[in-house]
């Protein structure tokens, strides 16, 4: 079993068996804050912080019968003791958090959150009503407020799937651009339907062109910096050669978005196609402004 879902089945265990989903996402926020590398990240939701990958985890960990589900709760019908298995400073921590937030009422917890972590409330439906003016100026005050018409790109290499949203939200990007050819993904959260459905939750538009990605099988030998650079000259010569429609697209949409961000795999821009394209987008519209998270 994977270490993450030991943690949440410990969390059960410190909660008599039984926490309700709200209050769940909440708890494991606050442990997470207290770690330093915690097994989850979390971003601005309707109710405040919020992880899929643990809701993914849940999900999976009901349908393996380790949880029952109700509407509003989660039960651990597991009898195994998970929190023995904890590294000792884990167990310490996660023991310390449901001693101090376990008892709290929902209402209580989620305003708790909302206080100490404003960001994480930019989200939410209900912060208006359950905070008064001063900490929901806050959390006013915690919306990025970049305005500035650019085109950011970003890869999903290396990072949770919480950390990489967290960063199209912090730059106020309002559309993300997928430009892999093929937009599947091995790892949890960034094949096309799940990451058009995540940043969607957020109010981040997601739309697919492949027509300026690199087929997969063009990539399989690569090794060194110069073989990405012969890659992409032959990209240049081609793909972008024959797609100056989609190019004025991406165009056209960052005019009526202002914010765009166009996502691929590689973390290092000099390894994607992200930088030809983004080099291409430029020559169509000089003052184009370009920024690599």
């Amino acid at each position: 079993m994977f270490y993450r879902r030991k943690i949440i089945l410990s969390l059960f265990q410190l909660c008599n068996g039984n926490v309700e989903k709200i209050k769940l996402q909440k708890l494991l926020f606050l442990y997470s804050q207290r770690k330093r590398e915690s097994e989850y990240d979390f971003v601005p939701y309707k109710y405040g912080c919020y992880s899929y990958s643990a809701n993914a985890d849940l999900v999976t960990m009901v349908k393996k019968g380790y949880l029952s589900e109700s509407e509003n709760v989660y039960t651990k019908i597991d009898q195994k003791d998970y929190i023995t298995t904890l590294k000792p400073k884990d167990r310490e921590l996660l023991t310390e958090t449901i001693e101090r937030y376990g008892n709290m009422e929902n209402e209580t917890l989620i305003r708790h959150t909302y206080i100490n972590f404003p960001y994480y409330a930019i989200n939410s439906t209900i912060a208006k009503r359950i905070l008064n003016d001063e900490y929901y100026n806050r959390v006013l005050n915690s919306i990025p407020s970049g305005n500035k018409k650019s085109v950011f790109t970003i890869g999903y290499e290396g990072t949770s799937l919480e950390k990489y949203l967290n960063k199209l939200v912090k730059n106020n990007i309002k559309l993300l651009i997928d430009v892999r050819k093929n937009p599947l993904s091995m790892k949890y959260g960034f094949s096309k339907t799940l990451l058009k459905r995540f940043c969607e939750s957020l109010g981040i538009k997601y739309l697919h062109i492949p027509e300026v990605g690199i087929n997969s099988n063009q990539r399989q030998t690569l090794e060194k910096q110069e073989d990405y650079q012969i890659l992409f000259e032959i990209y240049k010569n081609t793909t972008l050669k024959e797609t100056s429609t989609q190019q004025q697209e991406i165009i056209n949409l960052l005019n009526e978005h202002y914010r765009i961000a166009l996502t691929c795999f590689e973390s290092n821009i000099c390894q994607c196609h992200r930088l030809p394209l983004a080099e291409s987008l430029k020559s169509i519209q000089s003052d184009l402004i370009v920024e690599h998270l």
